[in-house]
């Protein structure tokens, strides 16, 4: 599972674009804000993007500290242990069996750059997309995607496997053996390999 993304979430496309969530006032915890961001830059606010696992969420750094807001909750400040609570939810079993008090917080609050903020909000688009099965829509996603994180194998692979689905046999070849010479070693090697075969025939049918 991909911690770096909202799709715990019931969302839909027009919440994942800044021009819907603007004129319906209505959007996920990441769009919402992004325009919190853009605000509080306007007013000389000093807010960072946190990409929060499941949850993306905003600070403001003080001289006693930082303050941390959720725009998805009217900007509500959230205690730390409100906090571990939400990781708490989204960990993996073993990391929370501790308790809660020592769930570090400090590795998940770090300020989010502009890259991984539009690269989060791709991958709700390409989880959104992929669920419908609108794999037209979701290769879209991915070549923004790349355009984004060039040197990703693994979203190069996504690229293939929707390439696949439209039965764009070539591109989807392309992208795999790319993502197997980056990857050679990846655990789901021998499954792209077996689809490498099967896109070599496929190809071959064509000529």
């Amino acid at each position: 599972r991909d911690w770096s993304s909202d799709v715990c979430l019931p969302i839909y496309p027009r919440n994942s674009y800044l021009n819907e969530v603007l004129a319906r006032r209505t959007g996920i915890p990441l769009t919402l804000s992004i325009v919190y961001l853009e605000v509080g830059r306007r007013l000389g606010l000093d807010l960072k993007g946190v990409s929060f696992p499941g949850h993306f969420l905003v600070k403001l750094v003080l001289r006693s500290g930082q303050l941390v807001l959720d725009p998805f909750l009217n900007g509500e400040a959230q205690s730390a242990s409100a906090l571990r609570e939400r990781l708490a939810s989204v960990l993996p079993a073993e990391r929370s069996e501790a308790g809660l008090d020592a769930l570090p917080l400090e590795p998940f609050l770090e300020a989010a750059t502009p890259r991984q903020v539009v690269a989060r909000l791709l991958r709700n688009l390409k989880h959104i997309y992929r669920e419908a099965a609108q794999w037209d829509k979701a290769l879209a996603v991915m070549h923004r995607m790349l355009l984004v994180l060039p040197e990703s194998a693994e979203e190069l692979r996504d690229r293939g496997f929707f390439y696949q689905e439209l039965e764009c046999f070539r591109p989807a070849l392309i992208d795999l053996q790319g993502y197997l010479r980056r990857r050679g070693d990846a655990p789901d090697a021998r499954d792209v390999r077996a689809r490498i075969e099967e896109l070599k025939a496929a190809c071959a049918r064509l000529n």
